[in-house]
């Protein structure tokens, strides 16, 4: 159990998008410990990274039941610069279906003026979702960054660039 009270239950989503590094598991593929819609056979032995994780759904109370992972299709998270929504590969419109596509552009909305963004991730590709348009940024490497040019605080455009080159 976590703060906000809610449990997990039937929801194992996150045990097939989330990567894990210490199983050397890759994201979008089941665990091996994983039982779909029962939950971890290794529970009491799981790894760090698995035992520290709660998905945003778990820990924020003013997310609605319809955010629950095992009914979205969508595992919430949190980077540095915002919000993640990782979606179940076998559900890739997920996120563009209501309300979920209406109540990502309100959070790209007013994540604006605090720099935070919100990127789909489907598979291996990613898009920034904005309030008044998605930039599809196809495959995005671990050593590419996303960059935004920005009027005032509106995204108007985004591309994708090697970490290197953003460093000189």
């Amino acid at each position: 159990m976590n703060t906000s009270g809610r449990q997990c239950g039937d929801c194992t989503l996150c045990c097939k998008v989330m990567a894990i590094e210490e199983l050397a598991k890759p994201a979008n593929a089941w665990c091996p410990h994983c039982s779909p819609g029962r939950g971890c056979r290794i529970y009491a032995d799981r790894p760090a990274e698995c035992r520290f994780f709660s998905c945003v759904w778990l820990v924020n109370e003013l997310l609605e039941e319809h955010w629950k992972p095992s009914k979205s299709k969508l595992v919430l998270t949190t980077s540095e610069d915002g919000l993640e929504v990782r979606c179940d590969p076998g559900f890739p419109d997920a996120w563009r279906k209501e309300p979920f596509r209406s109540e990502l552009r309100e959070w790209a909305l007013s994540g604006e003026t605090l720099d935070m963004t919100v990127v789909v991730i489907v598979g291996q590709r990613m898009t920034l979702v904005t309030a008044e348009r998605e930039f599809d940024l196809g495959i995005v490497g671990p050593d590419e960054r996303i960059v935004r040019e920005l009027e005032g605080t509106r995204v108007v455009n985004a591309t994708v660039a090697r970490a290197s080159d953003l460093e000189r």
